[in-house]
């Protein structure tokens, strides 16, 4: 246990640490996105096994993230199936302000939701951590366990916003969006084409942000219209 009195080790560790602080933004939305189409009092259990579940697949995902990433159309794919969840979780947002007319969905549902994003969501992210773990898997491991308490926070405050806020869905939708068309434009085999015309990647991140909105918009609208026709 040498190495955890050296300060290379704690100078590791904050630097995951602060690495998930920053890139666990989006991860939050989210996992509030998924968790409050659930009852209230199941929310904070989806909360706790998305976040729990999604640090430990993190941690494998670590370890062979450079690899996964070196494969063509790997983050096309993975973007494609963000920019579905994202309008899939939009199109979820209830019209109207009675609450009694609510659905709500399942714990399977959302946490497999949950799994599903952040899956995507971290592919790039994990270089960061892994870089920081300089190899060291005690250190990697601590430094995303102490990280869990930082997701769980910030979901839970985002379920809060959300519904005393509704813009903020439209606002957390259009941000899965964006982290949707960012992946697809980070593809290896665009990596030729964004040299030459960096700005794509930008433009990449606003179609797919506007593609989750004007289509999630367009079936949260075509469910409504459903329901008041039966």
């Amino acid at each position: 246990m040498e190495y955890v009195q050296s300060a290379d080790f704690w100078i590791g560790l904050l630097k995951i640490v602060w690495i998930n602080i920053i890139l666990s933004g989006d991860n939050a939305v989210v996992i509030a996105m998924a968790a409050r189409s659930l009852p209230p009092h199941q929310q904070r259990n989806a909360v706790l096994l998305g976040s729990g579940a999604a640090v430990v697949l993190r941690i494998i995902l670590t370890v062979v993230a450079a690899k996964l990433l070196a494969l063509p159309y790997l983050q096309i794919v993975g973007g494609a199936l963000l920019l579905w969840i994202g309008t899939q979780l939009l199109s979820e947002e209830e019209d109207g302000e009675d609450g009694e007319e609510k659905a709500y969905g399942s714990m399977l549902a959302a946490v497999r939701t949950i799994l599903l994003a952040d899956l995507i969501m971290s592919l790039d992210n994990v270089i960061a951590v892994a870089a920081a773990a300089k190899g060291s898997m005690a250190l990697l491991v601590l430094g995303l366990a102490i990280s869990i308490p930082l997701v769980i926070f910030g979901s839970t405050l985002m379920i809060k916003l959300m519904e005393r806020f509704p813009i903020i869905v439209i606002l957390g939708a259009a941000l899965i969006g964006w982290v949707g068309g960012e992946t697809i434009m980070s593809d290896t085999i665009l990596v030729d084409v964004l040299a030459a015309s960096p700005w794509l990647h930008y433009a990449g991140a606003a179609v797919g942000a506007a593609f989750v909105v004007a289509v999630g918009r367009w079936l949260q609208s075509r469910a409504n219209a459903k329901q008041l026709a039966a």
